[in-house]
């Protein structure tokens, strides 16, 4: 849905010289137009007005003096930097454009009627005077000479099997006479046609075609040859074909004309020389002839070139140039060239450029040129209110096919309505003013302006009675109304030539800017336009003010919110434009900073946006490089648009984005479109290959796409959908929302989760504007915990999201709440309209309130509501068994204990009376507390059954007991009966049991002993070591003295095993009444403290030789040697972390020298990593090691055992030896008070000397170990990786060390070695009497 608009106009009337221009081509390397004359071949440069070379082709005889030469072609030769031109006479000159020199490669007797270069110019076709096809290569060298007509078909001659003759097919209504029925004859060539040969050639090369006259029928027939100039095919007879024949470079299509008895039509050939479609030219029968027909370089766009047949007596015929395009298999004039009659104006030739695709040079019969420039452009309404209909306009010829998307989405080349204007239609352009934006103005070929406005349907006039018909409709509800014009105006701008005007704007009633070609010829004229105030009867368009602009203006963009016009120059220039006032103002577009900014590069399509406060331009280039100004954000842009606050884009990666602008800044939307969409990312959505933006529906959530073979896509985009979503529900407007949100599949939960707050205070604002029980109970349904603005729908940076979770309320849950709210206002505003809703309200609930549901619909079989929209209790249990499963539903109402309840959700269910009659039928037998204990134990409600079951009696009472045992239900059980009871004492042994069952016998001890089972308490007791419980219980029994006093020694005896000793002396002194085994216990367990105490309290110094000397000289040589173990042990863990730390730092920088600072493996080998991650260099385990995986948990084991080796060249051997250490360090740390209370007890005895060596070496432990410690938990092991320098570093090494990315998980045993371990310093161990 594209229009053609003119861009630019490169006029230039300086250039004269003899004679008229008869072929002219496009020198590609300088630009420069080559132009042949009867006398002259000339090189001119139309953007300077100069002539480059001029050369005479009559003064060496090629061309007679007296005008009447004939050249049939002409080539620029970039390779060869020459020009080739033929001559009707036969002689092929080159002309050299470097020495200015002729030569005549060639001259054929017979004479020349047509020359054509191949696209890859290795090959030259001629046609000769005796109908020949002469093949040369580049360097003129013949290759082969064929004649035109041949009998054969061609090498791609069709088979025929046989099938499907005339005179053997069933003929139909016609008749079998139409199986005699003989071809009509093929007409001659029409008078007009000049006879002469046209050869053209495919695209890539491999194919040429020839049209010429058939001298048996006088008729033109085309025939393919292939590159070696064999034939391939022969056109079908085709009545009336015309002259003009062009390949379309694509190579799919061969184009001529066609003249019918009723119609003049551009006809289609395939390479078999078939007929393949035609469109219609729109002109009469006999009105007009067709001198050629030019595809552009890219196949887009085929120019027709026509003239008038029979001009009016004393006149001179018209001329047209029309441009088509196609799109979904129909053919559009985009543009019509109207040159008049007089003959000087005329084109003379007419190419499209060979590089710029949509680049045509024409030159007149007065040798004046035009180089007009094209861009393809969609013509959309610019309002951003719901009053605009979202209107496309398309060209096609005499016509502008509109489509007001917001009422439908219709195909092309169909559309809303159709504007039919008197002459062919070049530019159209909508109001700018808001409220206003359906209005058009279209731009003809004759200059005059056509304003068509009123009559839109929008909302306010919509007709009342939208299913009747509407005046004119036929019956039909007219859904868009086509507007009516209100005037036509005639454009006066006082300049020469076609196309004189070119991007109008419409920016006020009645205020036009548009840009005309400047006095000079790289200047332009900026013209502001209004009515003249003339009283004459036709309505006219004058300059009211114009400013000459330096350079060629290529757009022109308007903004009505700022009333900001700005254009562009063709080198990427900005202008500010201050039209608004008696003078157009053209100054610098300059930024907040003051500086200029210009598009690097031109761009074809530019817009106006607003970012942070600040305007900026948008500019996309023919490459799809998109240009904020003058910062290139993306390079895949193939179309976009901005409304409102969006920028909306489609890339080439087959995406359509979509930015909000008021939240970005320029460098973020440069990231956002260089950057993946992450998961619920709502600015991307993916679209079709190749899909196009035709517009936005404004106030909507629509965004209509265009395909490339031109049909439509409606898209709603998340973005767009979600914002209009917001505004709707800021707007309190629950309804619009809601049936946006169910017809696009938003969930439902947004409508809470955008500001719970103002929901639950409108929530009888929501209900009365959903009304439907339906969308209500849709709403229930869909509610969950979930905070959709988190996760599903996240709040872009400026919009108002209140969170869900802050806003619910003193730890209530979403859904509870939300369900609370609904249902109170439900039940104030109509409880028996609103009966289901409130009935889901209730299921819907975290922990669904199915028994009061279910008392709900009981009420309503007992109390039927009497209004007519009330629900009966059947339709409300209908319902329920809808929402919940139902034996779930069976089973809650068995719960309620009511049995009518029951009997009603049964039958309303597809359970089998004899399922469930039997065992209703037993329970009604039943007292009601075992009833209901029947019941619970049914439904597995085993805390409530246990208490009914209490209630029924003694005689249920081992039935309660089983109960308990096998649900475990003793806390229960035990706070149903009082303490004194005798179930309360059978339930607490039962409980003591279970508990001695699962390894608590103290706890099952305490429950014996104060139920009065001593014997059973003391026993477990003892079994678990519990010795003061033991006693206690054996006291209070009371045992006997010798069982009291083997009872302690037994104790004491497993105490000492657990190493208990200070405890087991206690038993043994004070319940065996044995001091020396006691002190004996004391002393084996190092207490020497407690162990003189009883020796001088039971005067047994005897002890003191035979046992505490003993042992207090064996413990100072133990610690000694132990101390000695553990400084030699430390020192060697020390010394070979240090060995492997440097190891791997070595083997980290050859790596990083040999693979550079980017190589992946050089993260292994940092300090830290090396800690973290597992390095694995220079191990011979490293294969076997990286395959160790965590399939099962004997595997982890494994892996960690192997993971704290300390042997030798294990992969993993520094965390070993720092696992080491940090044992080590724990251990010694740890024996302060023990060598204390050891020092002590030596030098109280005088071992002076033994305690003052033991303090010195626990000492000097303790000081290496201090010392120790920084060097091996260095700052950069704490910190990560630092950057290495020193001698043995190089640049890769360092910038790599820069670059090294820190590991984001630590495991946790892993990560504890990190951190140096803590000593003790404030424990005094250390006795100030030893030296």
């Amino acid at each position: 849905m594209r229009n053609l608009k003119l861009l630019k106009c490169l006029r230039s009337v300086e250039l004269q010289s003899p004679g008229c221009p008869q072929c002219f081509s496009v020198r590609t390397d300088t630009g420069s137009l080559l132009i042949a004359s009867q006398f002259s071949i000339t090189e001119y440069d139309p953007r300077t007005g100069q002539v480059v070379n001029e050369v005479s082709l009559t003064a060496e005889d090629y061309l007679p003096e007296d005008g009447k030469g004939i050249l049939v072609g002409i080539q620029d030769l970039p390779e060869q930097e020459s020009v080739c031109v033929a001559t009707a006479r036969g002689d092929v000159i080159l002309y050299n454009l470097g020495t200015n020199q002729l030569e005549c490669v060639g001259t054929v007797d017979s004479g020349l009627t047509a020359m054509s270069w191949s696209p890859d110019q290795e090959l030259v076709t001629f046609c000769t005077g005796q109908e020949t096809i002469i093949l040369m290569t580049k360097d003129f060298e013949p290759i082969t000479e064929v004649g035109i007509h041949q009998d054969e078909f061609g090498e791609g001659k069709f088979i025929s099997v046989g099938w499907g003759k005339k005179e053997t097919q069933f003929h139909g209504s016609e008749g079998k006479q139409a199986a005699q029925r003989k071809a009509a004859e093929v007409q001659p060539a029409m008078p007009w046609d000049d006879r002469r040969p046209r050869i053209t050639w495919r695209g890539d090369g491999q194919l040429f075609a020839v049209s010429a006259i058939c001298p048996q029928t006088g008729a033109r027939k085309v025939r393919v040859w292939n590159r070696e100039c064999i034939l391939q095919a022969t056109s079908e007879a085709v009545n009336g074909l015309e002259q003009p024949l062009c390949w379309k470079p694509s190579g799919s299509l061969i184009a001529s004309t066609q003249r019918h008895p009723n119609k003049h039509s551009v006809v289609f050939m395939e390479k078999n020389g078939l007929l393949h479609g035609d469109f219609t030219l729109p002109f009469a029968k006999e009105q007009v002839k067709v001198k050629e027909l030019l595809w552009n370089s890219d196949s887009t766009v085929l120019a027709v070139w026509l003239e008038d047949m029979n001009p009016e007596e004393g006149s001179h015929p018209n001329t047209y140039i029309q441009l088509w395009t196609v799109g979904n298999y129909h053919w559009y004039l985009k543009q019509s060239l109207h040159f008049g009659k007089e003959p000087s104006k005329a084109p003379a030739c007419v190419c499209w450029d060979p590089e710029k695709p949509l680049r045509l040079h024409l030159l007149n019969q007065d040798w004046a040129s035009y180089t007009y420039d094209w861009g393809w452009c969609t013509d959309r309404s610019p309002g951003d209110d719901s009053q605009d209909n979202a209107s496309v306009a398309v060209i096609d010829g005499d016509k502008v096919l509109v489509t007001t998307f917001r009422q439908c989405v219709v195909p092309p080349p169909m559309c809303s309505y159709e504007l039919q204007l008197p002459t062919a239609v070049n530019l159209v352009t909508f109001h700018s003013q808001p409220q206003r934006t359906n209005e058009l103005a279209v731009l003809t070929a004759d200059s005059h302006l056509h304003i068509y406005s009123q009559g839109l349907l929008t909302v306010e006039n919509w007709p009342e009675d939208e299913s009747g018909p509407v005046t004119g409709a036929s019956g039909f509800r007219v859904v868009s109304k086509p507007p009516v014009l209100q005037r036509t105006y005639s454009v006066e701008v006082a300049q020469e030539g076609v196309l004189t005007i070119r991007l109008l704007l419409w920016l006020r009633e009645d205020v036009f800017v548009a840009v005309a070609c400047g006095d000079a010829l790289n200047q332009s004229r900026l013209l502001v336009l209004k009515p003249a105030e003339s009283q004459d009867s036709e309505h006219r368009l004058e300059i009211r003010s114009e400013v000459q602009v330096e350079g060629h203006v290529i757009s022109l963009c308007h903004s009505p919110k700022g009333n900001t016009l700005a254009l562009q120059l063709e080198d990427g220039q900005l202008k500010r434009v201050h039209w608004d006032s008696t003078e157009v103002i053209v100054t610098e577009w300059k930024c907040s900073s003051g500086y200029s900014v210009n598009f690097p590069l031109p761009c074809v399509h530019t817009a106006l946006c607003t970012i942070n406060g600040e305007e900026h331009l948008i500019g996309l280039t023919e490459r799809y490089h998109l240009y904020f100004g003058d910062s290139e954000v993306a390079s895949n842009i193939s179309s976009f648009v901005v409304y409102d606050d969006f920028l909306l884009v489609t890339t080439h990666a087959h995406t359509c984005r979509c930015l909000r602008l008021t939240t970005m800044s320029v460098k973020d939307i440069k990231a956002a479109l260089s950057s993946e969409a992450t998961q619920n990312d709502e600015s991307v959505r993916r679209v079709e290959r190749g899909s196009r933006i035709v517009t936005v529906v404004p106030q909507d959530t629509r965004l209509i796409l265009q395909m490339p073979r031109g049909n439509l896509e409606t898209i709603h985009h998340r973005a767009l959908v979600l914002a209009q979503l917001r505004k709707w529900l800021d707007g309190l407007k629950f309804r619009d929302a809601f049936e946006c949100m169910r017809k696009l599949r938003i969930n439902l939960n947004l409508i809470y989760d955008h500001n719970p707050n103002v929901f639950l205070q409108n929530v009888e604002t929501f209900l009365k504007q959903i009304e439907s029980i339906n969308h209500i109970n849709l709403f229930l349904t869909e509610l969950k915990e979930e905070d959709t603005t988190k996760t599903m729908y996240p709040c872009p940076g400026s919009a108002t999201c209140q969170s869900a979770s802050v806003s619910g309320g003193e730890g209530k849950k979403k859904v509870d709440t939300v369900c609370d709210a609904l249902r109170s206002v439900m039940e104030t505003l109509d409880p028996q309209k609103f009966c289901l809703c409130i009935l889901t309200s209730y299921v819907r609930k975290t922990t669904p309130e199915l028994e009061v549901a279910l008392q709900k619909v009981h009420e309503l079989r007992t109390n039927p509501p009497s209004a007519k929209n009330g629900v009966s209790a059947e339709e409300a249990l209908k319902y329920l068994l809808f929402l919940v499963n139902v034996n779930e539903l069976y089973e809650h109402s068995l719960g309620t204990y009511d049995f009518d309840l029951v009997l009603m959700v049964a039958e309303k269910s597809q359970k089998d009376p004899k399922e469930y009659l039997p065992f209703l039928n037993m329970l009604k037998t039943l007292e009601p507390n075992y009833q209901r204990y029947t019941i619970d134990k049914h439904l597995k409600r085993f805390k409530k059954a246990l208490h009914h079951l209490s209630k029924c009696g003694e005689e249920h009472f081992t039935e309660l007991l089983d109960l308990v045992k096998d649900q475990r239900l003793y806390t229960e059980a035990l706070q149903l009966y009082p303490s004194d009871s005798s179930q309360h004492k059978v339930l607490s042994v039962a409980y003591a049991e279970h508990l001695m069952e699962q390894q608590q016998a103290e706890q099952a001890g305490l429950l014996l002993w104060r139920c009065g089972e001593m014997a059973r308490a003391l026993q477990a007791f003892v079994s678990c070591t519990s010795w003061r419980h033991a006693l206690a219980v054996a006291t209070h029994i009371p045992l006997p003295p010798e069982q009291l006093a083997q009872l302690a020694r037994d104790l004491a005896e497993k105490l000492l095993e657990m190493r208990r000793h200070t405890e087991a002396a206690l038993l043994l002194e004070q319940y065996a009444k044995d001091c020396e085994e006691a002190i004996s216990a004391l002393i084996e367990g190092s207490a020497w403290e407690e162990a003189l105490r009883l020796i001088y309290l039971y005067s047994r110094q005897d002890i003191t030789e035979t046992h505490l000397k003993p042992a207090l000289l064996e413990a100072q040589s133990n610690q000694v040697s132990f101390l000695e173990s553990q400084k030699a042990l430390f020192t060697r863990h020390k010394i070979r972390l240090a060995v492997v730390r440097e190891q791997k730092a070595k083997a980290r920088l050859e790596l990083v020298d040999e693979d550079g600072p980017d190589c992946a493996d050089a993260e292994l080998y940092s300090e830290a990593s090396s800690v973290l991650t597992g390095s694995r260099i220079g191990s011979k385990y490293s294969q076997s090691n990286s395959r160790i995986s965590a399939r099962s948990s004997k595997n982890r084991r494994k892996a960690e055992g192997k993971k704290h080796s300390l042997k030798e060249g294990s992969p993993f051997e520094d965390i070993a030896l720092l696992h080491a250490l940090i044992q080590i360090i724990h251990v010694v740390d740890k024996m302060r008070e023990e060598i204390h209370s050891l020092l002590k007890a030596l030098v109280l005895f005088q071992f002076d000397k033994l305690a003052s060596s033991l303090q010195t070496d626990y000492s000097e432990l303790l000081q290496l170990i201090e010392k120790g410690i920084p060097e091996i938990w260095n700052e950069g092991l704490q910190q990560g990786q630092t950057p290495i320098t020193g001698p043995n570093s190089t640049a890769n090494s360092i910038m790599a060390s820069f670059q090294q990315p820190r590991p984001s998980t630590v495991h946790q045993q892993d990560a504890e070695i990190l951190i140096p371990p803590k000593m003790r310093q404030a424990v005094k161990w250390k006795l100030c009497i030893l030296k």
